[in-house]
């Protein structure tokens, strides 16, 4: 019975080498993200203290939600922090 060639296996290549360090922010991003959330619950405090007079007399309640999306977006860029 012939015998089947042997076949070539292919030589070990190495995966692709990875990038040169951690990827790190920019300095500006974290106080950013801080100042966000603080002034978010700064807003918030003031609304609540004046009886959604202020910060911005004449919208009311809508103040309110001003104070939370400022919150949310500073909670948002922490999945971003490096």
């Amino acid at each position: 019975m012939p015998e089947s060639k042997s076949r070539k296996k292919a030589t070990y290549t190495p995966p692709p080498a990875k990038s040169s360090g951690p990827k790190v922010n920019a300095p500006w991003f974290l106080p950013v993200m801080l100042g966000l959330m603080i002034l978010g619950l700064v807003w918030i405090v003031v609304t609540y203290l004046t009886q959604s007079q202020y910060p911005i007399p004449g919208i009311d309640q809508w103040n309110l939600a001003i104070g939370f999306v400022l919150i949310i977006a500073g909670f948002s860029m922490t999945t971003r922090w490096r």
